[in-house]
């Protein structure tokens, strides 16, 4: 977290979407705490508020659509042969595949409240073929709501 820091210190919005794009995609950086940061360098004007937003929700939404075409490409074949060493049978996959058609809009947004959980969502809509335009509106949504929030929540720890 020290060098997230220290990024964000030196380079402002362009590591914001950086990092969140790369900690989206799967790499272990702390979003949640990474976002209250940034609401925390809002509150003491290192960084401007609607730009920490802008910049995070691209940032996000980059490694979201990344992850989603990944999923679509490569998804499916990689889970089908290697899905046996992580516990993922055909036959799981094809009840994760159902339960995604089912409910799989509402867990993009919700999902990404909760860290781990997030990064799936991306790969899974793409391995279930939702269509583009349907996960770009979900996923945004998810997004715009949890960058908000976070950095909301930091700009308001630092004014205290």
């Amino acid at each position: 977290m020290e060098m997230a820091k220290e990024l964000i210190s030196q380079y402002g919005y362009i590591s914001i979407f950086c990092l969140l794009a790369l900690g989206i995609v799967g790499l272990p950086i702390p979003d949640e705490i990474l976002m209250t940061f940034v609401g925390y360098l809002a509150s003491n004007n290192v960084l401007h508020y609607e730009g920490a937003v802008i910049a995070s929700f691209c940032g996000a939404m980059s490694g979201m659509v990344f992850s989603y075409f990944l999923g679509r490409k490569i998804g499916k074949p990689l889970l089908n042969n290697y899905g046996k060493w992580i516990g993922l049978t055909p036959t799981r996959l094809l009840k994760v595949e159902g339960w995604f058609h089912k409910y799989g809009p509402w867990t993009i947004v919700f999902g990404y409240f909760i860290p781990g959980f997030r990064h799936v969502t991306c790969y899974l809509s793409g391995m279930s073929g939702m269509g583009v335009r349907k996960y770009l509106l979900f996923a945004g949504s998810g997004a715009l709501c949890w960058c908000l929030i976070f950095i909301t929540i930091g700009y308001y720890i630092g004014e205290i």
